[in-house]
């Protein structure tokens, strides 16, 4: 088998700016392109509603983006230079998938709420899968996991079981 190959800490400290810039300006222009379309198009609808679907969105967009970049928080030595360059964001099956899963969910339910108000309800696609990811992974086998078995019995034990279940019967 081959050694599979490994990233450097600079290496993973730089994909991960550019991750996390990446994620920055997909949020920033679905933010803007929402706020301009609303804002030329539909500025008399815009009720309490639609700012509370704005504030939602930018607090996601901010709390998202913030856990990647806490994630990706690299660490320096006393004299400067890089010890630990965070954690990889763009390591497959891991947390930052779903933070990157969440932004992209974001600016795609805020683009098409341009078009109708019930793609709002794609929202709720992000809370279902954090559901059944954790039945299926945390839940469903704490609860259907068989019993334990017991352990190679003592042959003394055996024989002193076998001793009164004979004289019972």
């Amino acid at each position: 088998m081959a050694k599979t190959a490994t990233k450097g800490q600079k290496q993973i400290l730089e994909d991960n700016k550019s991750t996390i810039k990446l994620y920055l300006g997909i949020s920033s222009v679905s933010l803007i392109t929402y706020l301009l379309v609303t804002f030329i198009f539909f500025f008399q609808q815009f009720t309490f509603r639609y700012m509370f679907f704005t504030f939602l969105t930018i607090i996601i967009y901010i709390g998202a983006i913030g856990f990647m970049k806490f994630m990706a928080q690299p660490s320096y030595s006393e004299t400067g230079s890089l010890v630990d360059g965070g954690l990889d964001l763009n390591m497959e099956a891991g947390m930052a998938e779903y933070a990157k899963d969440i932004v992209i969910l974001t600016a795609g339910v805020q683009l098409l709420s341009l078009i109708s108000n019930y793609f709002i309800l794609l929202w709720f696609a992000a809370p279902g899968y954090a559901s059944y990811l954790i039945w299926v992974n945390i839940l469903g086998p704490w609860i259907f996991a068989p019993a334990p078995e017991e352990g190679p019995v003592n042959e003394k034990k055996q024989k002193k079981l076998d001793r009164r279940m004979k004289r019972m019967q």
